[in-house]
């Protein structure tokens, strides 16, 4: 019968807690939604291709245009991320397709990161109406203000 000895447990422990480290800091890769290919964009014909042939080619569309179908938009990204860091988004792409009145192509367009623009937030508070109340407010404020269960 083998027994252990306290050199070889500890190589076990070490080469255990390696691997288990090791596999933590493993780069994780997030893609979300519908990022084509562009041998898959290509396929797609302006005044030849249909509706039926875009979503055969592509799958359906993430999303349709607010006021008319006419216009269909494929969004996806790609994002890594190593161990704890922030996730870095490496690739974001918004494929649009446009259909004339017939739903024949019009025109593909393609925008990725590098058409995006920086939206600056707006810091400021909507001020309203009333007053500000303490927590004893709140909490006793709606004792004796609604009927009992007379019915009244």
């Amino acid at each position: 019968m083998f027994e252990p000895t306290l050199p070889s447990l500890r190589r076990l422990l070490l080469v255990g807690t390696a691997a288990l480290l090791i596999t933590g800091c493993a780069e994780r890769v997030d893609v979300r939604g519908n990022l084509p290919d562009v041998e898959q964009v290509v396929e797609i014909q302006p005044g030849i291709s249909t509706r039926d042939d875009v979503v055969r080619i592509l799958g359906t569309p993430s999303t349709l245009s607010s006021f008319q179908d006419r216009t269909w938009y494929y969004i996806g990204q790609r994002q890594e991320q190593f161990a704890f860091l922030r996730p870095e988004i490496t690739d974001r792409s918004v494929l649009i397709v446009t259909f004339d009145e017939r739903g024949l192509v019009q025109e593909t367009r393609l925008n990725t990161i590098e058409d995006g623009h920086n939206v600056d937030l707006v810091e400021r508070e909507t001020p309203t109406e009333g007053r500000e109340l303490t927590v004893l407010q709140q909490l006793f404020g709606n004792l004796g203000r609604f009927p009992g269960s007379t019915g009244q």
